[in-house]
């Protein structure tokens, strides 16, 4: 099974549990944050990192990362360019 395959499943389970806490949040963020040249868009890494840091640090439930997001975006700007470390941690989305 690919890392994106994994990732799919995963989606699935968190979408099907219909939770208030909306967790599939949680794995858009962790997966988007270890897989930054997946997509060019620099956007997608600044707004997983963000929404991890919410979670984590501030204790924002997935429901308020994502109205969080919904917030970064309306200020229309431009993003660096991400550059993404030599090492991206060892736990994937198979963990």
């Amino acid at each position: 099974m690919t890392d994106q395959e994994a990732y799919d499943e995963l989606s699935l389970y968190t979408l099907q549990k219909g939770d208030p806490e909306f967790i599939h949040q949680y794995i858009v963020d962790a997966y988007a944050a270890q897989h930054p040249l997946d997509n060019l868009k620099p956007i997608r890494v600044y707004f997983a990192l963000a929404g991890l840091y919410l979670h984590l640090e501030k204790r924002f439930s997935g429901r308020q990362v994502q109205l969080a997001h919904i917030e970064m975006a309306k200020k229309r700007r431009s993003w660096p360019v991400y550059t993404a470390p030599d090492d991206l941690g060892k736990i994937t989305v198979f963990d």
